[in-house]
Formats: C-alpha cells, structure tokens, sequence
C-alpha cells in the first residue's frame, strides 16, 4: 500500500480540524497550579472587584481571556462558551464562566456588555475588563501573556474549587471536549 502523499495528509488533517464533532482538534491538557494575582478588574455590570475573591467563590471555575474587537479566536472561543452554557443543564447555575479582556483600554464594560448579549451570556457567564496593568498581570499570572493582543492564542482554564489545580486547554476546542473538561474537572474534586 503507499502511503498517501504529504500533501494530502496535510490536507485531510486541516479537514478534520474545521469539523467541530470531532474530537481529534489538537486540543493539549495540562494540570498547573497558578497563583491569582491580587488585582482588581471591572466586572461587565461595572462593579469593580478582585480577581481572587471572583474565581474563589466557591462554584467551578471555567474561564479565558478575550478581546471583543477580536475576529479570529475570541468569537470561536466565545461561541463555544454560548454552546458550553446550553450543555451545562442543570449545572449552569453552579458554574463561573470566566471572560477575561486582554485589550482593556479599548473593551468597556459597555463593550463587554454588547459583546456578552452576542453570545447570549447568562448571568454564570460575566467578562471583565480593568487597567492595562491588571490585565497584563491576569494574563501573566495564567501564563497567556504574549505582549501583543495579536499574538494571543485560544486557552480555555477549568478549576473545580479554590486551592485545586487548574487543568489547561490549549487549542480550540468544541464545546463537547469543553463539557467533558468540566465534568472530569469536577468529578476529581
């Protein structure tokens, strides 16, 4: 049998990363612990608040980092989370879905707020924004800093409770490989 020309196999790889049922996307997962910066950001209903006291509420945590001018990533990213919110169920009251800004001097909570109402964003679902200096620190402390918003790449982060570690998603996934994330994220805690 010959194996099938490079270029085919190239091809036929970049078919199957389009098909959002399948499960082979590349996604990479990691289990870090990551220490949250004691910074504020605004929340998209303008309240401002600290980031630990956020994510330490007690309920998991799934979160990401955005920018809504964004036309490539944070919309896929976000319209995974829309779909991940349908597929929660029962358990999308118990969830912090997370939408962090990495171009806070450009998303106000009034651009959150447009961005959130395109995704359908529930109240388990909020974004945030804050000073340039907050948001880098957010950005470093989850080690997706790149300097550029250009350059940012699609990382989704799951934690069951506070002091856990935080499991890491690199790559874009589909809402399936999301949900499973969560459920594995939870069952082990």
């Amino acid at each position: 049998m010959q194996p099938a020309p490079a270029g085919k196999m190239a091809h036929d790889t970049a078919m199957h990363m389009h098909h959002h049922h399948d499960m082979t996307t590349g996604t990479v997962r990691s289990s870090v612990q990551y220490t949250l910066p004691a910074v504020t950001l605004v929340r998209d209903d303008g309240k401002a608040v600290s980031l630990p006291d956020e994510l330490n509420d007690g309920r998991p945590v799934i979160l990401t980092f955005i920018y809504t001018s964004c036309t490539t990533i944070c919309p896929m990213v976000s319209q995974t989370f829309e779909e991940l919110q349908a597929r929660l169920g029962a358990d999308r009251d118990k969830v912090h879905l997370v939408s962090i800004s990495i171009d806070p001097e450009e998303d106000t909570t009034a651009r959150l707020k447009a961005y959130a109402a395109r995704f359908d964003a529930g109240p388990e679902w909020q974004h945030y924004t804050g000073t340039v200096e907050a948001s880098i620190a957010a950005q470093r402390a989850f080690n997706v800093y790149r300097g550029d918003k250009m350059n940012h790449t699609a990382v989704v982060f799951f934690r069951a409770a506070p002091g856990k570690p935080w499991l890491r998603l690199d790559g874009l996934a589909t809402p399936a490989e999301l949900l499973s994330a969560y459920h594995d994220v939870v069952a082990s805690n």
